[in-house]
């Protein structure tokens, strides 16, 4: 009898008795055994089987510690070995936790989409930490690319571009741009340098999930399913880059982030911005702007209005739930903090965000509080609206995916 534990089965769907086991396909870790007869031992229960099938050990997650300003070497190396070999790391940036692969490896580059979960149609971004790694990514860089990298680079801009013939088809789903930034982060720099590669990073969270801001997010999520985790701190600006399309007429902003349009138009003037961004019914074309996004478990619902309306809608909502077991979450700035009665219901939970004046604050905060309130377990988060001028487009982006559109 086996009773090793943790095993998944993998390939197919097994009826082993009464009980039906829903498998996962082979996505990290060893295979140990292929095939079997007798008993196993799966989550506590034994089961007479005559299967052929695997069990997949879960890989172990290395953990690797050190300062944002002062990376250490020697972890680095040997993170970067591992990158190397094909397997996948989740490292810090100024933006989010990536979750970092071999970009010209395929079969590297599928153990970042098995391991969170992200369907294979949704494209990913290569870092970099010089423009030679760029130029072999790319058939041509323009005049205005090339203005855009000396003023913003390192930094969280990503720049879609005609990609080379050595970039897989895996990263780009298939179309003929790729998206390419350099971090500004000592640790994500150095760790692509090590590698002697071009990195492939999407966030380093479960595909739907606020993106990680700090090295316990990713291990929350990511535990054993990827080889190990850089832990450099909170990120800083707590969402993910901006994704500037180059390969239109007119430089069309997908994904809203670091870098504001008001920042493009001072720099280069015109910036247009993808339809998606406002229609929800819009297929996005940016990487990770796809499906469900950004989304705790509970339900998320945006609060319309200025400050007055906002804090009426709260007591509202307050009131209805009256003797209700569902548990409120209120995600405010503290300008309605402080405008709330001190003696709300115990299951009313609040999390500020910080002051309105404050968008970089609110921002780094927002994915953080968002798992907040998963460990609150409520059932529903109302969450304040922001004007969407600088920084609050990226905010209220994140907050509108992961509202699903939805407002009152």
């Amino acid at each position: 009898m086996l009773n090793k534990k943790p095993y998944y089965l993998s390939k197919t769907k097994h009826k082993l008795g009464q009980t039906k086991i829903e498998v996962c396909p082979l996505a990290y870790g060893k295979i140990i055994i292929k095939s079997i007869s007798g008993s196993v031992c799966i989550n506590g229960i034994i089961f007479k089987i005559n299967y052929n099938f695997w069990l997949v050990k879960v890989m172990e997650t290395r953990i690797w510690r050190m300062k944002a300003d002062n990376p250490d070497l020697n972890k680095l190396k040997e993170a970067a070995q591992l990158i190397k070999q094909g397997e996948t790391i989740g490292f810090p940036t100024e933006t989010v936790y990536g979750l970092g692969a071999n970009a010209l490896d395929t079969e590297a580059v599928k153990k970042i989409f098995l391991a969170k979960g992200r369907p294979s149609d949704n494209p990913l971004i290569v870092h970099v930490y010089n423009l030679k790694q760029v130029e072999t990514l790319v058939t041509r860089i323009t005049p205005l690319a090339q203005k855009l990298m000396n003023k913003f680079w390192p930094g969280p801009l990503t720049l879609v571009m005609p990609k080379s013939r050595i970039v897989p088809d895996i990263i780009t789903a298939g179309m003929d741009t790729v998206a390419i930034r350099m971090p500004a982060h000592p640790i994500a720099l150095k760790l692509i340098e090590l590698s002697e590669l071009p990195i492939a990073a999407p966030s380093a969270n479960i595909s739907g999930k606020p993106s990680p801001t700090t090295a316990e997010h990713v291990w929350q999520d990511l535990k054993g399913k990827i080889a190990g985790i850089i832990d450099g701190g909170k990120a800083g600006i707590g969402v993910e880059s901006t994704v500037l399309d180059l390969s239109t007429k007119i430089p069309t902003i997908l994904r809203p982030g670091g870098i504001t349009r008001e920042q493009f138009i001072g720099e280069i003037g015109v910036v247009n911005l993808d339809t998606a961004l406002h229609d929800l019914k819009a297929t996005p074309r940016s990487p990770g702007m796809k499906y469900t996004h950004y989304s705790p478990e509970a339900e998320v619902i945006l609060l319309q209005g200025r400050k007055e309306e906002i804090l009426n809608k709260i007591k509202k909502i307050i009131s209805e739930n009256g003797n209700r077991t569902l548990k409120v979450g209120l995600m405010i700035s503290q300008e309605i903090y402080e405008a709330l009665p001190e003696d709300l219901p115990e299951s009313v939970i609040v999390g500020v965000l910080g002051r309105r004046a404050d968008l970089e604050g609110m921002t780094s905060n927002l994915f953080e509080k968002l798992r907040w309130f998963d460990g609150k377990k409520v059932d529903v988060i109302y969450a304040e609206s922001f004007p969407e001028t600088n920084l609050g487009a990226a905010l209220m982006n994140r907050l509108m995916k992961a509202a699903g559109g939805k407002w009152i």
